[in-house]
């Protein structure tokens, strides 16, 4: 799935709200939209994740304009005002609330056994603002990617939360890696960063987990899961502190080869 901004545009220069911008992001290329101020950003996401038509230029999903279909496919994470959690939530309601959204049992014990995944258990009572950027970036990107349909991202300034950008560009590369197209909006010396690191994201994919022998994702050529187990449990609960699944299962992550999954922290449409 190539997701392609060609030459987007909102508002009239001198001073356009969004200026001209050009990217082409596919699995295992993520693209990098390089903007300043605080408006741009937003603006520029909205437009990529299809929620928005620029004044000029076109968005191409595999080199049709179908906004809908954008839309569909990719989740804004971390989108200031539209996609972002509450500075003091903690990661485990973050979690409970997102298992929710994606139609999973939100348990304790499935909030337990994302963090656990994701190597977050320690964090759980932490609100999200007091983590390092890759930490949350993580968690909130692979989050993303447990909503139904979910194939592409758009993230969000992730710079703005400091920390070093080598470290939560690192989670770009993994999941690029796994075939999800991933947008990076950001701003012009993060994007300098960024730009030096791309040659590093296909330096494995060869040998990593969760691609076969052709490149392919373990999990299917869309990067999501084959296994019924990855199907969104949608059984009616008592409440989400003593719910448990019938079939003793759990939810799974997108690192998890044998179902990958994902989570949102955006409104429905």
């Amino acid at each position: 799935m190539t997701l392609e901004l060609d030459h987007v545009r909102i508002g009239e220069e001198p001073g356009a709200a969004l200026p001209v911008v050009s990217v082409v992001a596919a699995p295992g290329h993520p693209g990098v939209v390089a903007v300043e101020t605080e408006q741009a950003p937003v603006l520029a996401s909205l437009v990529a994740g299809g929620r928005m038509r620029p004044d000029d230029g076109r968005v191409l999903l595999d080199g049709h304009d179908d906004v809908a279909a954008v839309r569909r496919s990719f989740a804004l994470v971390d989108t200031p005002g539209i996609a972002e959690p509450f500075p003091v939530m903690t990661l485990g309601r973050i979690v409970r609330e997102e298992l929710a959204f994606a139609g999973r049992r939100p348990s304790r014990a499935h909030v337990t056994t994302v963090l656990d995944e994701l190597g977050m258990r320690e964090y759980a009572d932490t609100h999200v603002q007091r983590v390092p950027t890759d930490v949350r970036v993580r968690l909130l990107v692979e989050l993303a990617l447990l909503r139904d349909g979910v194939t592409g991202l758009v993230l969000t300034s992730p710079e703005r939360h400091g920390g070093a950008v080598a470290d939560w560009f690192a989670v770009v590369r993994d999941v690029a890696r796994r075939g999800v197209t991933v947008v990076v909006v950001t701003s012009k010396a993060a994007a300098a960063t960024v730009e030096t690191l791309l040659d590093t994201v296909g330096s494995d994919a060869g040998t990593h987990p969760d691609t076969d022998s052709d490149g392919d994702s373990a999990a299917g050529t869309d990067g999501r899961a084959t296994d019924a187990a990855a199907a969104p449990d949608t059984t009616p609960t008592e409440g989400p502190d003593d719910a448990t699944r019938t079939d003793g299962g759990e939810p799974r992550l997108p690192s998890d080869p044998e179902a990958p999954a994902t989570v949102p922290t955006e409104a429905p449409a």
